[in-house]
């Protein structure tokens, strides 16, 4: 069954990315057929353009409004082209809510006027690693033979996020073509508004997914680097649904920091204050963290070596916060990594991780349709609350200042909320809508 499935996918999927259209053919093009979306066409550069709108490709495809969407940390990699694959023209965007305005003949989980979150992640619903919830391990959504090479096999596609991860056409944008829509949208409750529902799509049960995975009992004491959304919102987990006893915070930003400590009573290191992260951590937990989750990732180097290897090309990511995990990280402790890592890093400390017995566990991007209905249900009873993080609403045509100005932090920019023709007013206590110019 799976190759039939892969089969069918690469030949009706793969490459269906909508390009810039030509003035003639501008002219041509109505505004029933066309749409605005932010496309990427070149390092450092991303631009609106008006696209062909999707149409339905295959029986289990959903058309969708586009109600909200977002720009996510990942997305800063291929807004500075560091992901493999990416090809000019290509529309970004994995995160979005809307309403179902199309089905194809085979869909039976939702029907047009239905509010729906889309999964960032594309899964056929059928291979064998869907069948375990696997989901982002599809063996059926991405033919990237450079990704087979790299890793050896290849993981599941993702929505607006370069061929290496499929090819397919993302959401920041007035409408967007769901694939294996029965798998991947989840029907959201008439109550809750679409600030709540939107990051659903995946920095919700990513989270929560990266706690999960780590093992976290009720009592641990847990350590977190890095305080964007993934780190902050697994730090209001960690508090309000898994209970554990302590939780150590790792960041330079001081707002995000304040936030983690006002809010669910984390103890904070800046590492700007404190440069041996490591010694600060095992001078407040003597016997070592019981888990920690690094959030960050490759791009934050903070040694002279390692930014000039990847400067140079001598490494992709770096090893830092990795280190730091294994030397704060109490004897057979657990490392959970939910932080985006590209390829190759220099100076592992891989004795570190064998002599103290670490468990080092990759989450993965996380198969979020396994945690949507445990999720849904925290936000809903009000022991989760995404909006913390919402700090900025923006419309859509404004994308490629908000990724000038998200990629810098510029005025506290967390998470945003991008507003289309399409959107309600902005829901009681959220952002309201501004220009990302004025600020």
């Amino acid at each position: 069954m799976a190759t039939n499935i892969a089969a069918n996918v690469a030949q009706r999927h793969f490459g269906e990315v909508p390009v810039n259209a030509s003035n003639e053919d501008k002219q041509n093009v109505s505004s029933s057929t066309d749409m605005l979306a932010c496309c990427w066409v070149g390092k450092d550069k991303v631009e609106m353009r008006r696209v062909p709108k999707p149409d339905i490709t295959d029986e289990e495809d959903v058309i969708m409004r586009v109600t909200g969407s977002t720009v996510c940390g990942s997305d800063l990699h291929l807004f500075h082209g560091e992901i493999m694959q990416l090809k000019a023209g290509e529309i970004l965007g994995h995160e979005c809510i809307g309403i179902v305005e199309k089905v194809g003949s085979a869909v039976t989980a939702v029907k047009p006027g239905d509010r729906v979150v889309a999964a960032f992640n594309v899964a056929c619903g059928k291979c064998q690693f869907c069948q375990k919830k696997q989901f982002t391990a599809c063996d059926c959504t991405n033919n990237s033979s450079v990704m087979e090479k790299l890793y050896g096999h290849r993981t599941g596609g993702v929505v607006g996020y370069s061929h290496f991860v499929g090819g397919f056409s993302g959401s920041q944008a007035e409408y967007c073509r769901i694939l294996y829509a029965n798998n991947n949208l989840l029907k959201v409750p008439d109550n809750l508004p679409d600030e709540k529902a939107l990051y659903l799509s995946d920095i919700v049960p990513t989270s929560y997914h990266a706690v999960w995975e780590a093992g976290v009992k009720e009592g641990d004491v847990v350590g977190v680097w890095g305080l964007g959304p993934i780190g902050l919102c697994a730090v209001q987990w960690l508090r309000n649904v898994f209970k554990a006893s302590r939780i150590l915070v790792i960041d330079n930003v001081p707002e995000r920091l304040n936030i983690a400590k006002e809010r669910w009573g984390a103890e904070i290191i800046n590492f700007d204050e404190y440069t041996d992260v490591s010694s600060r951590v095992n001078e407040l937990v003597p016997n070592g963290l019981d888990r920690s989750i690094d959030c960050a990732g490759f791009r934050y180097a903070k040694s002279i070596v390692h930014k000039i290897e990847r400067a140079v090309g001598l490494e992709t990511d770096t090893s830092e916060v990795v280190n730091e995990m294994i030397r704060s990280t109490k004897k057979f402790g657990t490392m959970a990594i939910i932080a985006d890592y590209a390829a190759y890093t220099n100076h592992l400390l891989i004795g570190g991780i064998m002599e103290k017995g670490l468990r080092l566990i990759g989450c993965g991007q996380a198969p979020i349709q396994r945690h949507w209905d445990e999720c849904l249900s925290h936000i809903v009873s009000g022991r989760f609350d995404p909006t913390i993080i919402l700090t900025h609403r923006f419309p859509l045509k404004e994308t490629p200042e908000v990724y000038k100005k998200f990629d810098v932090k510029h005025a506290g920019m967390m998470k945003v909320f991008l507003e289309t023709q399409f959107s309600s007013p902005p829901a009681a206590g959220t952002p309201k809508l501004s220009s990302v110019n004025s600020l």
